[in-house]
């Protein structure tokens, strides 16, 4: 296990759905000698969708960890004599949008990105949602563009597409020899020679040609405009490059295209077609070539919980041990396993951890490495690494393991509310305790998915991120838990929001013989200061006349009244209170008083300060034949949808709107039936924004229709 640190790549596949991650990941294990056999996605046989819905659907919903070894660098499937073997560990992530999370959090411990591009569909709408992640948590990317092989494939035109849309330097370090049924090889631009794959061998062998007659030019052309991208970067070689162009040197080029790669300066972009064999290998090549190793992110920025101070540890065996947890799975065999990333330090199997966020002692009994939904079993696990552990008592995705004398906490990640509930009731009486365990487990795993009891109805509603996600959930507890349950219809998660200023007095009084209860308070209710989740909460009581004692009462009784809004008893999410003034009873006020008085308080200022309703929006993009056009936009119009933009893609139309999740149920059945079948949509959450009246009335009849 101890390896050289420089030679490990911690990578993710990452695209819209449909751009062919799966099928690139089933080709790189089965090149680097893991698998004999490649699995394919349509066939529901590839190793890195094992779940069952998985295979059914064609599509990743979970993202699964591997492990390989590539030999670099190889000349004809021949290592040459300076080759190393580099350790990969890669994550394959959903395309899906129900399933962003899993980007979010495989983001978050990845040293670079390969971002897959459909040669023919080029930039997507979830390739943008995932490519701000990849900008938020600035990992460094190549771009390799998919499915050459395909009618319609256009490597410079994707290429292009991601400058323009996706405001990102896209250089192209190959050119393709051919396109769709004749695309055979790329010319490498930086070797300046091209590169034919052999077919007779699933593309493990290739030939080094001349470059063909006709594409002279256009490398010519290709190679001065990388070259000028990688001299603008590096000011040495730009004083070189105003002398003579051709005095750049190859291994000056991938230096400095290294460098500017972990910049984010310049995203390489290469190509190939994963399913048919080609240009597979030269990716590797590339993430060994430009992608950062552990040891280029120079340390890990955390804080010390006790003193609060800054502190930093660097990818060092000798370093205190910490690590990030970004998964909790559940597997039938080995129980709870807690994916995590090392940053520092080592960790032996049966030691004991201290979790930051619990501050408890946990000892790891076994630790593994991972093969999709298989474990090795290690010794030991160290910085810069990515593995699971099995022992823990109490585990939640983001949290901190660290060295017991050395406690950090490292940034943790932020994930979106679920948008979209169903109502589920257990079939049978037998169901109703293991529904309760099996819950809990599904909400430990994904922290997007939640699950409560309605105060109301007694129901058990549970909440994600669209109808494709509850549906898997619905079937993983039928499958994995045993558990048959009855659903009701999908249900918006509205929210309810404060939106003026308010002030108002409450006085809490109850007098039944002995010990009353009083409370007085004077407080502004409003929005919260832009940026702020939650409650913000002030005092400005000056003298005594409201005991600071009870002052964290009022403060806990606001905090949760916010959880069920006046207007139809859904979550705020965000306000401020300034409490102003009050009085007191030397003999009936207590805590429970005031905390009564601020739940009262919040409920009856409510009108004053303009409760609302606020609904999710969603962004929508269709892509349509020309002549449904006017159908979908007139359809989109009655479902409140504001269009965006209408645009051209691959010989079909592109309308991007914004529509009220509400007026989405069954979209895609009446899009269908608009288009005889040939638009396709993809749709995300966007934000919530405030619900008309008419509609904010039916909702809260609705919810008030429950209680009566």
């Amino acid at each position: 296990m101890a390896r050289d640190l420089k030679l490990t790549r911690n990578i993710g596949i990452a695209a819209h759905i449909d751009a062919g991650k799966t099928t690139t990941t089933e080709r790189i294990l089965f090149y680097t000698g893991v698998n004999h056999k490649m699995g394919e996605t349509h066939q529901g046989s590839s190793t890195m969708d094992w779940m069952e819905q998985e295979a059914e659907r064609g599509i990743t919903i979970t993202s699964a960890a591997t492990t390989c070894d590539w030999v670099f660098p190889m000349e004809n499937a021949e290592p040459t004599a300076d080759a190393q073997s580099y350790h990969f560990n890669i994550i394959d992530t959903p395309g899906h949008v129900d399933f962003t999370v899993e980007v979010n959090r495989s983001l978050r411990v990845l040293d670079g990105l390969v971002f897959l591009f459909s040669a023919v569909d080029g930039v997507e709408p979830q390739s943008e949602t995932n490519w701000r992640l990849a900008d938020n948590y600035k990992v460094p990317r190549i771009g390799f563009v998919n499915k050459m092989d395909r009618q319609g494939s256009d490597f410079l035109g994707v290429c292009q597409q991601v400058k323009d849309m996706l405001k990102s330097n896209a250089v192209p370090i190959v050119l393709n020899i051919g396109d769709e049924d004749d695309f055979k090889g790329i010319v490498d631009l930086v070797k300046n020679r091209a590169i034919v794959w052999h077919d007779e061998n699933y593309g493990s062998t290739f030939d080094v040609v001349d470059i063909p007659e006709d594409m002279k030019d256009e490398v010519r052309k290709y190679r001065a405009l990388l070259i000028e991208e990688v001299a603008g970067y590096d000011e040495n070689l730009l004083e070189k490059f105003m002398e003579d162009e051709n005095s750049i040197t190859e291994d000056e080029v991938h230096t400095a295209l290294r460098a500017a790669v972990m910049d984010m300066a310049i995203i390489p972009m290469v190509c190939g077609s994963s399913f048919k064999n080609k240009g597979v290998q030269f990716l590797l090549d590339a993430v060994c070539r430009y992608l950062p190793s552990p040891m280029d992110r120079e340390s890990v920025i955390g804080t010390n919980p006790d003193t609060g101070a800054e502190e930093r540890r660097r990818p060092d065996v000798k370093e205190p041990f910490s690590a990030l947890a970004f998964k909790i799975a559940t597997d039938p065999f080995v129980g709870r396993l807690a994916f995590f990333r090392a940053y520092s330090g080592r960790l032996d199997a049966g030691s004991y951890i201290l979790n930051n966020r619990s501050g408890k002692k946990e000892r790891i009994s076994r630790i593994y490495q991972m093969h999709s939904n298989k474990q090795i079993a290690l010794d030991y696990l160290e910085a810069g690494d990515i593995g699971a552990a099995v022992g823990f008592k109490d585990i939640k995705t983001g949290d901190t393991m660290s060295d017991e004398k050395h406690p950090i906490v490292l940034e943790s990640m932020d994930f979106p509310d679920p948008v979209i509930g169903i109502a589920v009731e257990p079939k049978t009486k037998a169901d109703v305790d293991k529904l309760g365990m099996a819950l809990a487990k599904l909400a430990e795993e994904d922290p997007t998915f939640t699950a409560r009891t309605d105060e109301n109805s007694g129901q058990t509603i549970i909440s994600g991120m669209g109808e494709l996600h509850l549906d898997i959930i619905v079937d993983r507890l039928r499958r994995e838990f045993k558990v048959e349950v009855d659903q009701g219809k999908p249900q918006v998660e509205y929210k309810e929001a404060i939106t003026q200023e308010a002030d108002h007095r409450e006085v809490y009084k109850k007098q039944s013989g002995g010990r009353g209860k009083f409370a007085d308070i004077v407080f502004t209710i409003g929005p919260a200061d832009e940026g702020v989740v939650g409650l913000q909460f002030e005092s400005t009581i000056k003298g005594g006349n409201v005991p600071k004692e009870f002052i964290p009462s009022i403060e806990k009784g606001f905090k949760m009244a916010m959880q069920n809004g006046p207007l139809a008893g859904y979550e705020v999410d965000a306000m401020k209170v300034t409490l102003k003034d009050g009085s007191y009873h030397d003999v009936d006020s207590d805590q429970l008083s005031f905390e009564l008085a601020a739940k009262l308080g919040f409920r009856n200022s409510a009108k004053a300060a303009k409760a609302v309703i606020m609904e999710p929006i969603m962004k929508l993009e269709v892509i349509t034949p020309e002549e449904n056009m006017g159908d979908i936009v007139g359809d989109l119009n009655r479902r409140r949808g504001q269009m965006s933009d209408m645009g051209d893609r691959a010989g079909a139309k592109t309308v991007k709107a914004t529509v009220p999740l509400s007026e989405m149920f069954g979209y895609v059945t009446t899009l269908r039936t608009l288009s005889s079948g040939r638009a396709t949509s993809t749709m995300e959450f966007s934000h919530y924004a405030e619900t008309p009246s008419n509609i904010s009335e039916e909702v809260i009849k609705a919810a008030k229709g429950i209680e009566s």
